[in-house]
């Protein structure tokens, strides 16, 4: 009888914790709803890696970034989302997955950009990202893409 008491205590006792910190399946599970939810996200970088080849050879430079994204009107049942640029607003692809957010914005003269939000939170409440740029120019301008470049940020997400 002892030992059948101590069992209901002990399950007792892990079934509470449970409920206190949830399993880490609903953990996760929480943090997709929340991307499934969000219709608006808002994104900071503030590592970025540029590459280029020399003579042959792939080379990449990681420095500081001030890239901010803004996207709006995102749809996850529909694919669907808008991206805020500098020049204007752009319809993107969006893509939900167990365990990410893709928006992947394609153009037509050649360039794709695409950033995924992970369901890992950063400090306060946001999610870690990343935003990639497939771009190649053969005249490097300061302030546009013209080699590949990669960012390393969060992003907020909005109901």
């Amino acid at each position: 009888m002892l030992v059948l008491t101590t069992m209901r205590t002990n399950f007792a006792a892990c079934a509470a914790m449970l409920v206190l910190i949830g399993t880490p399946a609903a953990v996760a599970q929480s943090a997709h709803d929340r991307l499934a939810a969000a219709k608006a996200i808002d994104c900071r970088f503030t590592v970025e890696s540029v590459a280029t080849w020399k003579n042959g050879a792939p080379q990449a430079e990681v420095k500081p970034s001030t890239l901010t994204m803004k996207f709006e009107s995102i749809n996850t049942d529909e694919g669907s989302a808008r991206v805020v640029g500098m020049f204007g607003p752009s319809d993107i692809v969006v893509r939900l997955s167990d365990n990410t957010l893709h928006l992947i914005q394609s153009f037509r003269e050649g360039p794709l950009y695409a950033t995924t939000v992970f369901p890992r939170q950063t400090n306060g409440g946001r999610f870690q990202a990343v935003h990639t740029r497939h771009e190649w120019t053969d005249v490097s301008l300061p302030g546009y893409t013209s080699r590949p470049e990669q960012y390393y940020g969060e992003c907020e997400l909005k109901k």
